[in-house]
């Protein structure tokens, strides 16, 4: 049962996982895999609006993902941008990545590797991924700009959307817990978390939400 706090913490860690930058043009785009094809959707919104000249969409399979997308997130991202009419010469595939850290590091790579030159990234995700997303790319590619967008989109209108409350809940209080432990590991920066936030994390970790939590990691703050 998600009770009425549970809601009211959730929404807190919500709130906090948003950047708030303001899209602009970037050298590039890359559309992190996830169960989420709102991603590919928002990706192919913001190549329309000119914001970048090519997309990469990058990301293998899940424990979340095997089965809905077996060919690999970033396939399937890009066979719904060619359904909505971004074409094929405008995309690259990166299919490899299994975390968002190999997301940076093997979709940079494989831009060097095209001989691709970049300044800055806009870096597509879930909403509430949007903070982990850009700390981890500011230290895996320190010298790159970072833009950090994601669907505008309100926790209720996101909850329905995926059709699946508790996984929601679940995937925010993981994606906090790597704010707070992987900083230490050498895996993005430091992000301050306000106390009302870290309260709230601590809340719905007590109340059960674990179950993406870094594996080995007891969720303390």
């Amino acid at each position: 049962m998600i009770s009425v706090q549970d809601w009211k913490d959730t929404q807190l860690v919500w709130d906090y996982q948003q950047m708030h930058h303001e899209p602009r043009p970037c050298s590039v785009g890359i559309g992190l895999g996830s169960h989420d094809l709102g991603v590919a959707d928002t990706t192919v919104s913001l190549f329309r609006r000119g914001m970048m000249p090519l997309i990469v969409f990058t990301g293998a399979t899940s424990r979340t993902t095997r089965e809905r997308m077996p060919r690999g997130e970033a396939e399937h991202y890009r066979d719904r941008a060619l359904e909505l009419g971004v074409p094929a010469d405008a995309m690259l595939v990166e299919p490899h990545a299994r975390n968002t850290g190999q997301n940076i590091t093997l979709s940079r790579s494989l831009l060097e590797n095209r001989g691709i030159k970049v300044a800055s990234v806009l870096l597509i995700s879930k909403p509430y991924e949007e903070r982990r997303a850009y700390a981890t790319a500011r230290k895996l590619w320190p010298e790159v700009e970072f833009v950090s967008a994601s669907t505008p989109m309100t926790l209720p209108e996101y909850v329905d959307s995926i059709k699946d409350p508790r996984l929601v809940i679940d995937m925010l209080v993981g994606s906090l817990h790597r704010l707070l432990v992987y900083p230490s590991q050498g895996f993005m920066i430091s992000q301050d978390v306000p106390g009302d936030v870290a309260r709230a994390y601590e809340r719905l970790v007590s109340r059960g939400f674990t179950s993406r939590l870094v594996p080995g990691g007891d969720g303390s703050a």
